[in-house]
């Protein structure tokens, strides 16, 4: 199973993945979605949300942009991490993965 974290304002994509209003988490199995949940992050702290996100079971992160810290402390982790994703509702992105037709660009952070 791969679960999926997507950074959320207003119920799409963050553009900054360190400073989003709310994750969605989405379970994936058999490249479906089976279940997905929203959370609250903790309060913005450089090198938090890898370690956090982790331990909710997270594989996967799509994401607009994110530092080069996090990208590494997340691979570290062992969670695949995908930047420069372009805005999206958390079902459109991980379908869009899910069918290899997830558009990305830049990455939306370079610090």
């Amino acid at each position: 199973m791969k679960k999926f974290a997507i950074p959320l304002e207003n119920g799409n994509l963050c553009a900054h993945f360190g400073h989003c209003k709310e994750f969605a988490l989405i379970d994936v199995e058999d490249q479906t979605i089976k279940s997905q949940t929203f959370l609250t992050p903790p309060p913005h702290e450089p090198g938090l949300l890898p370690a956090w996100l982790a331990e909710k079971g997270v594989t996967h992160i799509i994401a607009g942009g994110m530092g080069q810290r996090a990208i590494n402390l997340f691979k570290e982790n062992n969670i695949q991490v995908c930047v420069g994703a372009e805005s999206g509702t958390p079902e459109e992105l991980v379908g869009n993965f899910l069918s290899n037709a997830l558009k990305t660009g830049a990455n939306l952070c370079d610090h």
